[in-house]
């Protein structure tokens, strides 16, 4: 049972993480960026906006937080059987 699980696990982390990797560093990136950007006095409005997913005729704020939200989720949860099951590995070494 725990052998399908991590299974499972695995093809799902594979299936997500390229689907959610190009999303969560654009609003990492686009967050630390703006943040540095706003303590030197600079606005960038336009900047703010693509951190919360209006991407000019692509406006997906209205689900784009929630959307990102799950995927983080799914991707931390699926990988920590990954994780565990690489310590145990080593561990048995």
């Amino acid at each position: 049972m725990k052998n399908h699980f991590r299974r499972r696990s695995r093809k799902i982390h594979r299936i997500v993480v390229p689907i959610a990797v190009a999303p969560i560093i654009l609003v990492s990136l686009s967050g630390a960026l703006y943040g540095s950007l706003i303590n030197l006095n600079i606005e960038a409005p336009w900047l703010l906006k693509v951190h919360t997913g209006n991407f000019g005729a692509f406006n997906l704020q209205p689900f784009y937080s929630p959307v990102l939200g799950l995927l983080t989720l799914v991707v931390a949860v699926s990988g920590i059987p990954l994780l565990l099951r690489g310590r145990q590995q080593s561990s048995e070494s």
